[in-house]
């Protein structure tokens, strides 16, 4: 028999690009992916034709059945819920070259996250993956017309919950856009000293503050939305949450320009900000210590990341 951890291995990225965005957690993806390879482990290998539709298919199944209790869980979630944040995209990065492969910005998530887990997977599969509509029906256990139907319903869900002109860096490089850079900094500096006038200036005036607290820390309950609503609420948290232990790096946050804030314990918060036009359209915060885990054993492995 083949070995099976080195036949699973270069299918590894594209699982876990799978199941993130199926769950929009890298704790719960990184679960799919194992329990998929301890699938891989025990089937006879004489029997599978196709890898790639044999590993697609049972993430995508493993996937399915987690949804069904993360629903459960999520009714009872406090506050906005947000994916969790991702730095490195290009590990997730599925190997086909389809408009949305490198899209992992929080909006498509949000829109993703609001399908039914069979729209969504259906979608990913065929629209991110490359998968025909036969091995969709295959992996859903649906018929081939029900799969067309479910990815076409998910698409233009899709479509019209992008926003518009907001074009993400490219994931692969990480690089940022100077422009960015500078409006970033001086919102950093506007929240720190409390410059209401400066901030709204930099803030589109339907501007959208989604914070993800998971009820575990301080965040705001609601989605903010307004460019004066928003500018007070940042300037207020700022001045309650501000400790001098803490850094702030730039970083991109699921192909988004963004600030992560550490404290001596690791990171505390992830800011992503949606640009559009030279103004911030949107702000997401993550701060449910849960989901910002991975980053602090993210930036251990790759020796600390950006500066």
């Amino acid at each position: 028999m083949s070995n099976p951890a080195a036949s699973f291995e270069p299918y590894r990225r594209r699982l876990l690009g799978l199941a993130y965005r199926m769950l929009g957690s890298m704790a719960d993806a990184e679960d799919a992916v194992q329990e998929t390879y301890l699938r891989w482990h025990a089937v006879d290998h004489g029997k599978v034709s196709d890898p790639r539709a044999f590993l697609m298919t049972t993430a995508a199944r493993i996937c399915l059945d987690m949804l069904t209790s993360a629903r459960a869980r999520r009714e009872e979630y406090v506050g906005p819920w947000l994916p969790e944040p991702v730095v490195d995209t290009a590990a997730l990065a599925p190997d086909s070259h389809t408009e949305l492969a490198e899209d992992l910005s929080i909006a498509l998530l949000l829109t993703l996250d609001r399908l039914s887990p069979l729209e969504r997977a259906a979608f990913l599969l065929h629209d991110v993956f490359d998968f025909s509509f036969g091995e969709v029906a295959t992996a859903l256990e649906r018929s081939e017309a029900a799969c067309r139907q479910l990815a076409s319903r998910a698409r233009a869900h899709v479509r019209s919950g992008r926003p518009r002109g907001t074009i993400a860096p490219p994931a692969r490089s990480g690089k940022f856009d100077a422009k960015h850079e500078r409006l970033i900094s001086a919102f950093v500096a506007a929240t720190r000293s409390g410059d209401l006038h400066a901030l709204t200036q930099m803030l589109a005036g339907d501007v959208r503050v989604v914070t993800d607290g998971g009820g575990k820390v301080a965040a705001a309950l609601n989605v903010l939305d307004g460019a004066d609503r928003a500018a007070r609420f940042l300037v207020g948290a700022t001045r309650k949450g501000w400790r001098e232990d803490f850094a702030l790096r730039l970083a991109t946050i699921n192909g988004l320009p963004g600030v992560i804030l550490d404290g001596p314990e690791g990171p505390v918060q992830t800011t992503a900000f949606e640009i559009e036009g030279g103004v911030i359209r949107a702000l997401y915060v993550v701060r449910n210590p849960d989901k910002l885990r991975h980053l602090a054993t993210e930036s251990a492995r790759h020796g600390n990341g950006p500066g």
